[in-house]
């Protein structure tokens, strides 16, 4: 309801329902934008310590004689080295051509590898995970006869060989839809959901890794994900990302961004060489992923990870706080914190002080993740005048604003945040001002960022229209000569005059 105070700043001819209207275009728009590139690296193992020439380049014969060798050598010490020679020479990609090219040799290995010699089948593995790491996707299609072997082995007995099939696979589905489309109906993810109960760690690590090459695939959205949620798969990730002395990093890492994934996907839009900052998530996926509590596991993970920066100087739990944090802030993007069913915990002060402290250590540690964290203060800050409170409340205004110069993402960040404060009426605008905010929004208009020049503009409006007494503060400064820098510019020109018509009338 519009108070009379309100109604005297109607001059404005913007109302809190523009502003919002406003927000909300540019935070989609934001959003969009965000999305990071980056290339999915294949992962490589070998068990023997080879310098950087120990792949040879073999002439075809060679690799003729090489599987004649290990299909029918004298005795099994003979076949088993002539894998070993293979193996070197798949390392090299010229190699890697001539050996598919020959009629016949993907089908050798093949059946070398469901052989019932344990240390033949383990050398084939090994040649097909080298084929499988190839730059090349005709040598990855080219193993699509070995695929349904793989996935069998996965309910093998033996660690280090389940740990090796998972990651040929995982190699091989981010080369080519072909091995996706043909391990999908081979029943990957029943394999998968089986695997996940292993009690290696080096198994589950390579299960996140293959699950996250899935979730990556342009088709993951229609065909892949309904799948993974239909499994057990999310309830064992979320166990596996409990906090206590049983969490490894790794583990909780790789299903970290599995759930990043699942919850961020755009339609047809995250190839294999995009990661998702803020998609848009599907009311659908989240909705099952909090079901089988995933906000709560994630709120926790988030109170132990600011609990251990605190104590350790590990270097290595960015890694886990970044999709942690990506994954709250599309949960949270969607789901209104004030009406979620899990609002007590997201409601606790904890959560706000965890944030900050993760946001000092990133200041110090990893200032490119001051985004991600910002992202979930805003998205905590929007709709829920709870968390807003908190933030005044424990007098984190001053880290926050202390942190408006270190970059213009940071800075639009920070504002939007100080915005949505703003937005929640007159009793929040009275605990912004007076204080160091006016400096700190007078130093922003003298920026060249038209980006950052809006958003403090928007925030002037918020703070003129519930808190009068801003505006004479606003006029002492020389705030007036601030805006008229960007009278000229055309996005900016005007809300600057509204501003200033605003500023003179008072």
């Amino acid at each position: 309801m519009w108070s009379g105070r309100q109604a005297r700043f109607r001059p404005l001819a913007c109302g809190v329902e523009e502003l919002r209207r406003r927000r909300r275009e540019r935070e989609a728009a934001l959003r969009k934008a965000r999305r990071e590139q980056h290339l999915v690296s294949k992962r490589l193992l070998r068990e023997d310590a080879e310098g950087p020439c120990a792949a040879e380049l073999l002439r075809e014969v060679e690799v003729q004689q090489f599987l004649r060798l290990a299909q029918s050598g004298t005795d099994e010490k003979e076949r088993e080295k002539a894998l070993v020679s293979l193996r070197r020479g798949l390392q090299h990609p010229e190699t890697q051509q001539t050996f598919i090219r020959l009629e016949g040799s993907v089908r050798t290995l093949v059946g070398l590898l469901t052989s019932n010699r344990a240390l033949l089948q383990l050398e084939a593995a090994r040649c097909l995970h080298e084929l499988s790491h190839s730059e090349q996707s005709a040598v990855a299609e080219a193993c699509l006869p070995a695929t349904s072997y793989l996935l069998t082995y996965l309910s093998g007995h033996s660690s280090d060989f389940i740990e090796l099939c998972l990651y040929t696979l995982g190699n091989l589905i981010v080369e080519s839809e072909a091995v996706r489309k043909q391990l999908l109906p081979q029943g990957i993810v029943p394999a998968l959901a089986a695997c996940i109960q292993s009690p290696y760690v080096a198994v589950l690590e390579a299960l996140g890794y293959v699950l996250s090459q899935l979730l990556q695939a342009k088709e993951a959205p229609e065909k892949i994900i309904p799948s993974i949620l239909d499994s057990t798969l999310p309830q064992h990730m979320l166990r596996l990302m409990q906090p206590g002395p049983k969490l490894n990093l790794g583990v909780a890492v790789e299903f970290a961004w599995c759930l990043h994934y699942i919850t961020c996907r755009l339609t047809g839009q995250l190839g294999k060489c995009q990661r998702s900052f803020l998609g848009l998530p599907t009311q659908v996926n989240n909705a099952v992923l909090i079901t089988h509590g995933a906000l709560a596991t994630l709120v926790l993970l988030l109170l132990d990870l600011a609990g251990t920066v605190q104590r350790v100087d590990d270097a290595g739990l960015e890694l886990l706080a970044c999709p942690v944090l990506r994954c709250l802030s599309n949960l949270l993007a969607e789901v209104p914190v004030e009406s979620e069913g899990e609002e007590m915990q997201l409601r606790d002060e904890r959560v706000m002080a965890a944030l900050f402290i993760l946001l000092q250590f990133f200041l110090q540690k990893q200032p490119s993740l001051l985004p991600e964290g910002l992202w979930l203060l805003n998205n905590l800050t929007a709709n829920s005048p709870t968390f807003c409170t908190s933030l005044l409340s424990l007098d984190l205004l001053e880290p926050l604003l202390q942190l408006l110069p270190l970059s213009n993402v940071v800075c639009i960040l920070v504002l939007t945040v100080l915005c949505n404060v703003a937005e929640k009426g007159p009793a929040y605008c009275q605990r912004l001002w007076p204080g160091p905010l006016l400096s700190c929004v007078l130093n922003t208009l003298t920026l060249s960022d038209t980006e950052v020049v809006g958003q403090s503009l928007e925030l002037l409006q918020l703070l003129f229209l519930y808190q009068p007494e801003a505006i004479q503060d606003f006029l002492q400064q020389s705030g007036l000569q601030a805006l008229e820098q960007h009278q000229e510019e055309a996005q900016l020109r005007d809300r600057i005059r509204a501003l200033q018509q605003t500023a003179i009338h008072a």
